[in-house]
């Protein structure tokens, strides 16, 4: 008899922009224990590209990060407290893992847990219902801000919701 499902730690990230120029805005995590952590990030000095769309996306405009962002150097080192030496997981691992490793460059550290993307432990069976799934999730949870945790949160709650039809 198996027993239940472990949800897998998801991290979310937002960023400036949705190119090559971007950068880390906002982390959200949530654990398997579903503990939730939302950082909003000061810019460094140095990331100076903004894009309006980007913003219009995720409704956080960039003075609101410069007046209540977190330091990269401590937002760093509460993932790292946070998430242990864990392996986490994120859906959109080919912008999320640069903009981590980015976070993290800045902030003159390495980051504790290793960060994978989610397709490596989903199903066939999963990925098949996979986006239906999310659209009822998201009705059912009816959110009403578009935030990094919130968004992790969702992403968690559609892979314990799919998880069983893998069996």
């Amino acid at each position: 008899m198996f027993g239940p499902i472990k949800s897998p730690i998801i991290i979310d990230i937002e960023a400036s922009g949705f190119g090559p120029q971007s950068y880390p805005i906002e982390v959200g995590v949530v654990l398997a224990t579903g503990d939730t952590r939302c950082y909003l990030i000061q810019p460094h000095d140095e990331w100076n590209y903004w894009d309006e769309e980007a913003e219009s996306v995720h409704r956080i405009p960039r003075d609101i990060l410069e007046a209540h962002g977190r330091p990269m150097e401590e937002v760093a080192r509460d993932l790292n407290e946070f998430i242990g030496e864990e392996s986490a997981f994120s859906d959109g691992w080919e912008v999320d893992s640069p903009w981590l490793n980015q976070l993290f460059y800045a902030a003159g550290m390495m980051p504790h847990f290793r960060l994978s993307a989610l397709d490596f432990i989903l199903s066939e069976e999963q990925m098949q219902v996979w986006h239906d799934t999310k659209d009822q999730v998201l009705t059912e949870m009816n959110l009403k801000r578009h935030r990094a945790s919130l968004d992790a949160l969702v992403i968690q709650k559609t892979y314990e919701r799919t998880a069983p039809q893998a069996v």
